[in-house]
């Protein structure tokens, strides 16, 4: 049995589900259907598995790196966190229930990142904010994102979250990413160079932590104050959650509010800058992962600018059980997988369309090329950024929502539809 969820990564793969094997989702949906139990021993033995290898490789500090992505991909799931589908609802039909939520999340994490930054508090070292460069690079990059999400159906975390619940259709847009994060490491000195990436502007050096903290907050308070404009004047359709259990099962087995996902997330995200010294990103190991796959057919990718950078040259030549990011990406899919399973919403798909399938694989290419451009994707980036007050962070979000109503007229090219004002949305 597959739960739907249509605005999401999850439910844009779980349309191509048979009608039979569907759940119904309304205010007054029934209860989850059981738990795949022999999926849920699977993704416990992998979870598992997972810590105790990043333990060995690469010592305890990585090893809660990827236990906090095992908790980031279960409440991703659970929560239906959805940085595609709130965008793009928004901008079809007015409905900013998802962007509400997406400035509750950044405003928790701007609290407690001020207060770990400011404070120099974390297991690793000194914590790094998540800072890039404001210049052309971003703007082109986030436009891409923003329209590849789209077309693709997914960002990068509903990628890896909906991979590890089990739609396999995901993957095509897994494997874009891949390719497009290849592609912008092979063209990095164009970027760099040619194109230079600009400076990192920091809110906190401008104007202190308190300071950059009240204007952020400000800011947030703009964005909640502008959806609830657009809805009264579009007069957008409800939000609707997916059968969930009922009672305390619900924290296992059930769809949670957007409320509790958004605080969940910034809590964990900031447990990710408090234990590993750095905030989440998702994409980086993305161009990691091609670039060892290429090394391994005999392309000498270490000769490329990009691997030339020392931090880069030194993940490509270690293990992806040491490098920071592949390690959280790795967790989060379990972590879904676990999640997925104990909400009875596992399941893989054997066919998908290929007008959608070609979508999903462009989409992901846009994305991966874009992420590395802009100096990170919707998590790396928007959500990361934000919280760590870097300017580049709000300006990935503008372009990026750009890119997106770009991204809903592509969308009917790959047999992809839009949200319509008599829709019923989740």
């Amino acid at each position: 049995m597959a739960v739907i969820e249509e605005g999401g990564a999850v439910g844009r793969a779980l349309r191509f589900v048979p009608e039979a094997e569907r759940v119904a989702f309304t205010p007054s949906a029934p209860q989850a259907p059981p738990a795949n139990r022999t999926v849920v021993v699977v993704g416990l033995v992998l979870a598992v598995a997972l810590v105790g290898v990043v333990a060995e490789v690469a010592g305890p500090i990585m090893a809660g790196t990827s236990a906090l992505g095992l908790a980031l991909g279960f409440t991703l799931f659970h929560s239906r966190f959805g940085f595609t589908s709130g965008w793009r609802q928004l901008a079809a039909v007015g409905q900013g229930a998802a962007v509400r939520a997406h400035m509750l999340m950044l405003a928790v994490a701007c609290v407690l990142f001020s207060i770990l930054l400011a404070g120099g508090f974390s297991l690793a070292g000194t914590p790094k904010p998540a800072l890039a460069g404001v210049g052309v690079p971003l703007l082109v990059g986030a436009f891409l994102f923003g329209a590849g999400m789209q077309v693709g159906g997914s960002c990068a975390s509903g990628t890896l979250f909906a991979v590890g619940s089990g739609q396999t259709s995901v993957v095509l847009t897994l494997f874009g990413f891949v390719v497009g994060s290849v592609l912008a490491a092979a063209t990095f000195t164009f970027w760099t160079v040619t194109i230079p990436a600009g400076p990192s502007i920091s809110l906190a050096r401008t104007f202190g932590y308190p300071g950059a903290l009240a204007l952020s907050l400000a800011v947030m308070a703009v964005v909640v104050a502008v959806t609830y404009v657009v809805a009264w004047r579009r007069t957008p359709p409800p939000v609707q959650r997916p059968a969930s259990a009922r009672g305390i099962a619900r924290v296992l087995r059930g769809s949670w509010p957007f409320w509790v996902g958004a605080v969940a997330l910034a809590v964990l995200n900031a447990g990710v800058l408090f234990v590993s010294g750095g905030a989440w990103g998702v994409t980086s190991a993305f161009g990691l992962w091609g670039g060892k796959v290429l090394s391994g057919l005999g392309v000498d990718v270490a000769s490329w600018a990009y691997w030339q950078v020392p931090a880069n040259s030194k993940a490509l030549h270690n293990s992806v059980f040491a490098d920071r990011i592949s390690v959280l990406d790795f967790g989060v899919m379990i972590g879904a997988l676990v999640a997925s399973a104990l909400g009875g919403a596992f399941v893989l798909h054997r066919r998908v369309p290929w007008r959608p399938a070609l979508g999903s694989v462009l989409g992901g290419v846009a994305m991966g090329y874009g992420a590395r451009l802009a100096g990170g994707c919707n998590i790396g980036a928007y959500f990361s950024g934000i919280a760590s007050f870097s300017l580049h962070g709000w300006i990935w979000g503008a372009a990026a929502l750009l890119g997106t109503f770009a991204g809903l007229r592509l969308r009917p090219l790959f047999g992809l539809t839009n949200p319509k004002p008599g829709d019923s949305i989740c």
